[in-house]
């Protein structure tokens, strides 16, 4: 199933791993084990923040990548499904044909 990781970094915490040389590698770590389709980068309420979007197969992959995030990096995180254009018109064909 598509989904989205959306992980919001607090700044004391970011900032310390990033003058330890964690941050990056951390967010390396995670591209890695999700093999995200898409990632972007940006800000959000004044803190560092990324967006992963991914395919998971299985709920018990959900710690292997979150608990590093939390762990490391006091991350906030939210993960949800999405669709991409395609799956709304496939479910909004099935929906509406019966």
């Amino acid at each position: 199933m598509r989904m989205m990781l959306k992980a919001r970094f607090p700044m004391e915490p970011a900032n310390r791993a990033i003058e330890a040389g964690r941050f990056g590698r951390i967010i390396e770590a995670t591209i890695e084990r999700l093999e995200p389709e898409a990632t972007y980068f940006f800000t959000e309420r004044g803190c560092r923040a990324a967006l992963f979007i991914f395919d998971l197969t299985d709920q018990a992959d959900i710690p292997i990548f979150a608990e590093p995030l939390f762990s490391e990096l006091d991350a906030e995180l939210e993960v949800q499904p999405v669709m991409n254009a395609e799956d709304l018109t496939k479910g909004l064909d099935a929906a509406f044909t019966s």
